[in-house]
């Protein structure tokens, strides 16, 4: 990369942040902090670096996206990472989120969404799961691997709708409570089995 380029791409990094962020509410430090060290461009293919810092989410090819800036910013602030967590995240398609995160988490383990979808997560308990996209359901296998009052945040779709949504796990249950609407890549590996209606 050319010096021209690490500059505008510092200066795209910091729009986002003064911008998309700030603007928008999201100005926890930590996260400002994490934003702005953690290069976007290079988790995306060369074609699209260009467009790294849009305020959308970015394709990456075989419908996958890094979610837009906005989405990561309220998603860490919601879930407030600390050293006592231990995190799964599952991806959306970009090891971001993760990276992200890592600085922040006690330990952190990453999970693509088609392997979370199909119950091949690892036997150990998370207090902490992360979700890089929108989900229709969570499937059983994902939920049996947060701990006892362990938190998820993620990305929820309901009839087209995406919001941002965190839950608790008690007594063995987790629900979700939508927060805000929020455009969010869909996760199709989470999507609810279609059934007839008459």
């Amino acid at each position: 990369m050319t010096q021209i380029d690490m500059t505008s791409t510092a200066t795209a990094r910091k729009a986002m942040i003064d911008s998309q962020l700030r603007t928008s509410g999201v100005n926890e430090e930590f996260v400002l902090a994490r934003m702005g060290a953690v290069k976007r461009e290079d988790f995306v293919p060369d074609t699209v670096k260009s467009v790294a810092y849009m305020d959308r989410a970015v394709p990456l090819g075989e419908g996958r996206f890094l979610s837009a800036p906005l989405f990561h910013g309220k998603l860490l602030a919601e879930a407030r990472p600390t050293a006592d967590d231990n995190v799964l995240v599952v991806e959306g398609g970009a090891a971001y989120l993760a990276e992200l995160a890592r600085p922040l988490a006690g330990s952190l383990d990453t999970i693509s969404a088609a392997d979370a979808a199909a119950g091949k997560v690892k036997r150990k308990s998370y207090s902490l799961i992360l979700i890089d996209g929108a989900v229709e359901a969570l499937p059983d296998t994902l939920t049996k691997r947060l701990a006892e009052d362990g938190r998820i945040v993620t990305g929820m779709v309901t009839r087209g709708v995406t919001r941002l949504a965190t839950g608790r796990k008690l007594a063995g249950q987790v629900t979700l409570q939508a927060l805000i609407e929020i455009g969010i890549p869909v996760l199709h590996d989470f999507n609810q089995p279609k059934s007839w209606s008459f």
